[in-house]
């Protein structure tokens, strides 16, 4: 058998042993290995060999013998098997978290992940880790733009400082293609967004209630400064639901539905990878859908509109058809052009 199928085994024998509370016999084991992991056939004595190779690798595996027969489980004393007392799952988990994580490279939280991730792999025996190593090597996880935000570390902590204790930041930000402006927050909050991170701040200046949060990427930051202001938080504001309202980082508390025509190939692609938990999917006919979607500002539709091709339009409302209308009319302006000068 080949080795990473070994491994892929070993694994789902872990988990199912963190999962079991009262053990499995080896005919249970052999059972679920089979269901889960689409096997044709497995021999109970290879089950019983990688439960073995398991202990040996510094697994706290023991078995007992109860009424339905001898069964296996994970030890009560598994932090004596290394300091840090992580499960199987959680160390792969851990392993993947900390590369989804890259965006947050130059911050304190990445030191801080860093920190942890070395004592994980100083305490945890070497026999356990190299295990996990070689099961880690069949997934990757790529697709990250590349950046650091190692400048804005000072502007980050004290943002954060100003997060914990309600003080006013004065910040010099500068949004693109426009001139650096001098301007107060009040932060509530880090989101972080496509590799990106964004402070959810009040403007002081804006008195509707619902217009008062904005979101302003740390990237654009020239300058912060925590001033001895004071404010008091908002209790009606929550930003889980804030920013979980739109399909982007436009978030508001007012978000437009819009409606887009897709074609077949388009649907299917909607499918598979969803633009929001709360978007709605309808055949219209045979050859199109109808989708539903929440969003705050035409310009977190456009690219993934544009993605699609003449496969996608907008049907409303007409201020996100519009948006879309003039950005393709200008494209198609542009390569005409190109084309002619050429």
């Amino acid at each position: 058998m080949a080795r990473n199928e070994q491994l892929i085994r070993q694994h789902k024998l872990l988990q199912l042993l963190e999962l079991s509370r009262f053990g499995r016999t080896l005919e249970e084991l052999r059972g679920d290995l089979v269901a889960d992991l689409g096997l044709t056939k497995l021999h109970e004595r290879t089950v019983r060999r990688d439960l073995e190779a398991l202990q040996a690798a510094g697994f706290d595996i023991q078995s007992e013998t109860v009424q339905r027969g001898r069964v296996f489980k994970l030890g009560q004393n598994t932090t004596d098997v290394h300091e840090i007392g992580i499960s199987a799952t959680e160390l792969i988990a851990l392993s993947i978290g900390r590369e989804l994580l890259y965006p947050l490279m130059g911050t304190q939280y990445w030191r801080g992940i860093e920190t942890f991730w070395n004592k994980v792999q100083e305490a945890v025996p070497n026999g356990v880790f190299d295990h996990y190593a070689r099961y880690r090597a069949a997934l990757h996880v790529f697709g990250s733009p590349t950046k650091s935000y190692e400048r804005q570390e000072g502007m980050l902590k004290t943002i954060n400082r100003a997060i914990l204790e309600h003080r006013v930041v004065e910040i010099e930000y500068q949004s693109i293609g426009k001139p650096v402006s001098t301007r107060k927050i009040e932060p509530y909050g880090l989101a972080v967004y496509q590799s990106s991170i964004y402070v959810i701040a009040a403007a002081p200046e804006v008195t509707e209630s619902d217009q008062r949060l904005r979101n302003w990427k740390l990237d654009r930051f020239q300058h912060a400064t925590l001033l001895d202001d004071y404010f008091k938080p908002d209790p009606e504001i929550d930003l889980s639901k804030y920013l979980g309202r739109s399909i982007g980082i436009f978030s508001g508390d007012s978000p437009t539905l819009v409606r887009i025509k897709l074609g077949k190939r388009s649907a299917a692609y909607v499918r598979e990878d969803p633009w929001h938990p709360e978007q709605l999917l309808e055949d219209a006919d045979d050859q199109s859908s109808i989708l539903t979607v929440p969003a705050s500002h035409p310009r977190e539709l456009l690219p993934k509109v544009l993605s699609l091709g003449a496969d996608a339009e907008v049907i409303e409302p007409a201020e996100f058809r519009t948006t879309i209308a003039d950005a393709v009319r200008l494209m198609a302006e542009t390569y005409q052009q190109n084309h002619t000068d050429q």
